[in-house]
């Protein structure tokens, strides 16, 4: 399952220099707006420290982790949804992704010049908050209108969806995004989702800080994370300066040093990839054997057929059975062997809910 996450901001927050640091791919970072104009496309490593352990108990002969999609977009600028700047675009390239990496600036540098004049996170978040409000407003007045014409034929179940659209485009009127919106039976929910509305999209805030702030941050991180304690959002604070010096180590040890010295733990991508994945409600199973051991991706609440779907088409349509083993007690019980011969090895049928960590062999049958 290929995760896609946007990173999105005003431009000269520093965008595409976390781009650089994040993926394989590498953007112009440049100290001037719209130095990227065409959204960038690079692949991250989903960093997993399970299947260290895993690669040590069976010795594959590769290993294979599970990746997720970054997406540079073009910055906006105030009046994107009327089509000021690369506002269309930026608008229609958001729209293709799961979730939203919203970087503000945190840090003060008179060589890096704001798109404003000034540094102010608070102001950053409201311009981009509104334009995309703007853009759905418009999207959700345009089924209103289709709505209202099909209405007059009394069919209760477009009268239902007509009743939903007016009291969302209040919502968006109030200044607030489609994904606080209250979805309170199944046709809120089939006509948000059918509308694809930009706001409705889980979001994650980093705020771009300087090397000193990256732990306990600063007057604006803080002004910040009070700005947005309603939104139910995680807030990161990741100095893409440090990421992108980390980026041009090439060894585990020389980054393990140089993260210890800057007194953190592990590297900002890390931390954005984990909230990406706790904002999309995903989870990772294992399969394992001597020539791969790989990681997949699913959504949480799977049932093991459409976990194995994951892996291929013909693997959902035939399942018979899986063979289950917890992550636990495969390393405890050092693999396959073991954890057959002490009982944690478990066949599972078409109704078991996949669990995080577990180790799966499918059985089919097509």
């Amino acid at each position: 399952m290929a995760l896609k996450c946007g990173i999105v901001g005003l431009p000269n927050v520093g965008k595409s220099t976390l781009f650089n640091a994040l993926s394989s791919a590498k953007a112009l970072a440049a100290n001037y707006p719209f130095a990227t104009k065409e959204p960038n496309v690079g692949t991250i490593t989903v960093p997993d420290e399970r299947l260290n352990k895993l690669e040590a108990i069976i010795n594959p002969q590769k290993v294979i982790p599970t990746t997720v999609e970054i997406v540079d977009i073009a910055g906006l600028i105030k009046g994107a949804s009327k089509g000021e700047g690369l506002g269309n675009q930026f608008l229609g390239n958001i729209r293709e992704v799961d979730a939203i990496v919203h970087v503000v600036r945190c840090f003060d540098d008179g060589n890096i010049v704001h798109v404003d004049g000034s540094v102010n996170p608070v102001r950053d978040k409201e311009v981009i908050d509104m334009e995309l409000i703007f853009k759905d407003m418009d999207l959700v007045e345009k089924r209103i209108h289709k709505l209202s014409k099909l209405a007059k034929t009394n069919d209760k179940a477009v009268v239902r969806q007509l009743d939903i659209a007016k009291a969302l485009l209040q919502h968006l009127e109030d200044e607030k995004p489609a994904r606080s919106f209250e979805l309170d039976n199944e046709d809120a929910v089939a006509l948000v989702a059918e509308m694809q509305l930009l706001t409705a999209k889980p979001i994650i805030y980093v705020c771009n800080v300087d090397e000193e702030s990256v732990i306990d941050g600063n007057k604006y991180t803080e002004l910040f994370k009070e700005l947005v304690k309603d939104e139910n959002a995680e807030v990161l604070l990741v100095s893409a300066a440090i990421e992108a010096d980390i980026a041009e180590l090439e060894s585990y040890e020389e980054r393990t040093e140089f993260l210890g010295e800057m007194g953190l733990t592990e590297p900002g991508v890390n931390k954005v990839i984990k909230a990406c994945y706790n904002i999309l409600n995903l989870i990772t199973y294992f399969t394992a054997g001597e020539k791969e051991v790989r990681a997949w991706t699913i959504i949480n609440g799977m049932k093991a057929p459409q976990a194995a779907g994951v892996i291929h088409s013909d693997f959902e349509r035939g399942f018979i059975k899986s063979r289950t083993v917890a992550y636990e007690d495969f390393v405890t019980l050092n693999g396959w062997k073991g954890a057959q011969e002490n009982g944690a090895l478990r066949q599972e049928g078409k109704e078991y809910i996949v669990k995080d960590g577990d180790l799966l062999e499918f059985m089919f049958n097509v």
